[in-house]
């Protein structure tokens, strides 16, 4: 049960996550829900990375362990940012920016490396970079709509990723 909920767990989060982070961006949700769910999500990556470690030593999977590993510092960047008084802005943007990029990275890697439904990864990186584009153009105040833009490429993108990983093993 946990092996499969490991397996099939991240098609539900991905999605999840980009949504949560798209109702934040559009003030939908508190500081201290988006803290909750930073704290959540810190606790998520780390015992998926410790009940996954064995299994992911090698290729593609060794090439998402690094994305996890990196995802949490990222992510604890962002959990830092929340818990100062007031948030500190540019934590909470570099942590958004860098959850487009690393998976973006691990994307584009996977595209390179399998047979399987290779340009669905390759797509999916590239939402996902031109989603960060979008996104920190619109943070630079060029468009009030860019933001909302950049998480939904960024998330539409990673979601195709994670789909496709999920039904191309």
């Amino acid at each position: 049960m946990l092996r499969r909920l490991r397996e099939n767990g991240p098609v539900v989060l991905v999605p999840l996550a980009w949504t949560f982070a798209l109702a934040a961006h559009v003030d939908v949700l508190a500081l201290r829900t988006v803290l909750i769910a930073h704290l959540v999500m810190d606790t998520v990556i780390v015992v998926f990375t410790a009940l996954s470690w064995r299994e992911m030593t090698s290729g593609v999977l060794r090439a998402w362990k690094l994305v996890l590993l990196a995802g949490l510092v990222a992510t604890l960047v962002g959990t830092a940012g929340l818990l100062a008084t007031p948030p500190i802005r540019p934590a909470l943007t570099a942590t958004v920016v860098a959850w487009m990029l690393i998976p973006a990275a691990g994307l584009a890697y996977t595209g390179q490396h399998v047979d399987r439904l290779a340009s669905i990864y390759t797509v999916g990186a590239a939402l996902s970079v031109v989603g960060a584009g979008v996104y920190v153009a619109g943070v630079a105040s060029v468009g009030p709509l860019l933001v909302p833009a950049g998480l939904a490429l960024t998330g539409v993108g990673q979601t195709a990723g994670i789909v496709a990983a999920v039904v191309g093993y």
